[in-house]
Protein backbone atom coordinates (compact mmCIF):
# COMPACT_ATOMS: atom_id res chain seq x y z
CA UNK A 1 0.00 0.00 0.00
CA UNK A 2 1.69 3.02 -1.06
CA UNK A 3 0.49 6.90 -0.41
CA UNK A 4 -0.22 8.45 -3.83
CA UNK A 5 0.72 12.15 -5.01
CA UNK A 6 -2.92 13.58 -3.69
CA UNK A 7 -2.68 11.45 -0.69
CA UNK A 8 1.02 13.40 0.42
CA UNK A 9 -0.46 16.64 -0.48
CA UNK A 10 -3.81 15.97 1.57
CA UNK A 11 -1.38 15.15 4.55
CA UNK A 12 1.19 17.93 3.48
CA UNK A 13 -1.55 20.40 4.14
CA UNK A 14 -3.44 18.73 7.17
CA UNK A 15 0.04 18.89 8.85
CA UNK A 16 0.97 22.32 7.62
CA UNK A 17 -2.22 23.57 8.98
CA UNK A 18 -0.88 24.17 12.24
CA UNK A 19 2.03 26.15 11.04
CA UNK A 20 -0.75 27.96 9.06
CA UNK A 21 -2.95 29.07 11.74
CA UNK A 22 -0.03 29.96 14.36
CA UNK A 23 1.48 32.10 11.55
CA UNK A 24 -2.02 33.60 11.13
CA UNK A 25 -1.42 35.18 14.70
CA UNK A 26 2.09 35.73 14.39
CA UNK A 27 1.60 37.56 11.26
CA UNK A 28 -0.89 40.01 12.81
CA UNK A 29 1.83 41.59 14.66
CA UNK A 30 5.27 40.73 13.45
CA UNK A 31 5.29 40.58 9.93
CA UNK A 32 8.75 41.91 8.29
CA UNK A 33 10.10 39.91 5.65
CA UNK A 34 13.37 39.08 7.85
CA UNK A 35 10.38 38.15 10.58
CA UNK A 36 8.84 36.16 7.85
CA UNK A 37 11.66 34.13 6.32
CA UNK A 38 12.16 32.95 9.71
CA UNK A 39 9.05 31.70 10.92
CA UNK A 40 8.60 30.45 7.14
CA UNK A 41 11.72 28.89 7.27
CA UNK A 42 12.45 27.28 10.62
CA UNK A 43 8.46 25.64 10.44
CA UNK A 44 9.20 24.01 7.04
CA UNK A 45 12.84 23.09 8.10
CA UNK A 46 10.94 21.01 11.17
CA UNK A 47 7.78 19.54 9.44
CA UNK A 48 10.67 18.50 6.91
CA UNK A 49 12.89 16.42 9.72
CA UNK A 50 10.09 15.17 12.16
CA UNK A 51 8.53 12.75 10.02
CA UNK A 52 11.93 11.73 8.95
CA UNK A 53 12.96 11.07 12.58
CA UNK A 54 9.50 8.97 13.39
CA UNK A 55 10.07 7.31 10.08
CA UNK A 56 13.47 5.94 11.33
CA UNK A 57 11.71 5.11 15.01
CA UNK A 58 8.92 2.85 12.78
CA UNK A 59 11.19 1.60 10.90
CA UNK A 60 12.82 0.46 13.58
CA UNK A 61 9.92 -1.34 15.00
CA UNK A 62 9.10 -3.34 11.60
CA UNK A 63 9.05 -6.60 12.14
CA UNK A 64 6.42 -6.88 15.05
CA UNK A 65 4.64 -4.26 14.15
CA UNK A 66 3.53 -5.56 10.63
CA UNK A 67 0.34 -6.64 11.40
CA UNK A 68 -0.77 -4.05 13.30
CA UNK A 69 0.57 -1.50 10.74
CA UNK A 70 -3.01 -0.20 10.18
CA UNK A 71 -4.29 -0.31 12.94
CA UNK A 72 -1.32 1.80 14.57
CA UNK A 73 -1.72 4.43 11.34
CA UNK A 74 -5.33 4.60 12.21
CA UNK A 75 -4.91 5.34 15.68
CA UNK A 76 -1.88 7.81 15.60
CA UNK A 77 -3.75 9.72 12.77
CA UNK A 78 -6.81 9.10 14.38
CA UNK A 79 -5.12 10.88 17.71
CA UNK A 80 -3.68 13.77 15.77
CA UNK A 81 -6.23 15.04 13.39
CA UNK A 82 -8.80 14.35 16.47
CA UNK A 83 -5.94 16.78 18.75
CA UNK A 84 -5.95 19.34 16.20
CA UNK A 85 -9.43 19.31 16.07
CA UNK A 86 -10.04 19.43 19.85
CA UNK A 87 -7.69 22.30 19.98
CA UNK A 88 -9.32 24.06 17.01
CA UNK A 89 -12.53 24.03 19.00
CA UNK A 90 -10.88 24.83 22.07
CA UNK A 91 -11.26 28.35 23.68
CA UNK A 92 -9.65 31.14 22.25
CA UNK A 93 -6.35 31.99 24.22
CA UNK A 94 -5.87 35.49 25.62
CA UNK A 95 -4.30 37.94 23.36
CA UNK A 96 -0.70 39.52 25.61
CA UNK A 97 1.96 41.32 24.38
CA UNK A 98 5.03 39.06 23.93
CA UNK A 99 8.74 39.38 22.52
CA UNK A 100 9.15 38.75 18.58
CA UNK A 101 8.00 34.79 18.65
CA UNK A 102 10.40 34.82 15.58
CA UNK A 103 13.92 34.71 17.37
CA UNK A 104 15.79 32.43 19.82
CA UNK A 105 14.03 29.87 21.90
CA UNK A 106 10.43 31.34 21.08
CA UNK A 107 11.04 30.24 17.49
CA UNK A 108 12.68 26.97 18.40
CA UNK A 109 9.51 25.85 20.93
CA UNK A 110 6.93 27.22 17.97
CA UNK A 111 8.81 25.19 15.73
CA UNK A 112 8.82 21.88 17.82
CA UNK A 113 4.96 22.59 18.93
CA UNK A 114 3.92 22.75 15.05
CA UNK A 115 5.47 19.94 13.95
CA UNK A 116 5.18 16.84 16.33
CA UNK A 117 2.24 15.96 14.63
CA UNK A 118 4.45 15.31 11.66
CA UNK A 119 6.63 12.82 13.97
CA UNK A 120 3.55 10.83 14.28
CA UNK A 121 2.86 10.75 10.60
CA UNK A 122 6.86 9.58 9.79
CA UNK A 123 6.24 6.63 12.78
CA UNK A 124 3.41 5.74 10.78
CA UNK A 125 4.37 5.38 7.23
CA UNK A 126 7.60 3.94 8.68
CA UNK A 127 5.44 1.14 10.55
CA UNK A 128 3.70 1.10 7.09
CA UNK A 129 7.00 0.58 5.09
CA UNK A 130 6.98 3.51 3.08
CA UNK A 131 9.42 5.89 1.00
CA UNK A 132 9.66 9.34 2.92
CA UNK A 133 11.72 11.47 1.25
CA UNK A 134 9.30 12.80 -1.18
CA UNK A 135 6.92 13.01 1.02
CA UNK A 136 9.04 14.91 4.02
CA UNK A 137 9.90 17.14 1.13
CA UNK A 138 6.45 17.81 0.01
CA UNK A 139 5.69 18.35 4.16
CA UNK A 140 8.27 20.83 4.47
CA UNK A 141 8.10 22.80 1.90
CA UNK A 142 4.02 23.01 1.91
CA UNK A 143 4.64 23.78 5.70
CA UNK A 144 6.70 26.59 5.03
CA UNK A 145 4.37 28.18 2.18
CA UNK A 146 1.36 28.11 4.15
CA UNK A 147 3.47 29.61 7.20
CA UNK A 148 4.80 32.50 4.50
CA UNK A 149 0.97 33.00 3.21
CA UNK A 150 -0.61 32.78 6.69
CA UNK A 151 1.94 35.56 7.94
CA UNK A 152 1.01 37.85 4.95
CA UNK A 153 -2.35 37.21 5.77
CA UNK A 154 -2.10 37.52 8.87
CA UNK A 155 -2.68 41.22 9.20
CA UNK A 156 -6.26 41.18 7.22
CA UNK A 157 -7.65 38.64 8.60
CA UNK A 158 -9.01 37.59 12.31
CA UNK A 159 -8.12 35.17 14.55
CA UNK A 160 -10.39 33.34 14.68
CA UNK A 161 -10.30 31.80 11.23
CA UNK A 162 -7.03 30.26 12.34
CA UNK A 163 -8.95 27.73 14.89
CA UNK A 164 -11.14 26.86 11.68
CA UNK A 165 -8.17 26.33 9.29
CA UNK A 166 -6.86 23.59 12.62
CA UNK A 167 -10.26 21.93 12.89
CA UNK A 168 -10.42 20.97 8.96
CA UNK A 169 -6.44 19.75 8.72
CA UNK A 170 -7.80 17.45 12.21
CA UNK A 171 -10.66 16.31 9.68
CA UNK A 172 -8.39 15.58 7.09
CA UNK A 173 -6.29 13.34 8.89
CA UNK A 174 -8.79 11.55 10.81
CA UNK A 175 -10.22 10.99 7.18
CA UNK A 176 -6.93 9.43 5.91
CA UNK A 177 -6.62 7.67 9.03
CA UNK A 178 -10.45 5.97 8.59
CA UNK A 179 -8.85 5.29 4.97
CA UNK A 180 -5.45 3.38 5.98
CA UNK A 181 -7.78 0.83 8.29
CA UNK A 182 -11.08 -0.10 5.81
CA UNK A 183 -9.49 0.64 1.99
Amino acid sequence: MTLRLYEIGMVAVALGCDAFAVGLGTGAQFCAPRQVFRLAFHFGFFQFMMPLIGWMLGRHFLGWTQQLAPWIAFGLLFFIGSKMVYEGIGSKKQQRECSDPTKGLSLIMLSLATSIDALGVGFTLGVLGQGLLFAAMCIGITAGGMTWLAMKLGNRLSERFAHRVEIFGGIILIVIAFKLLFF
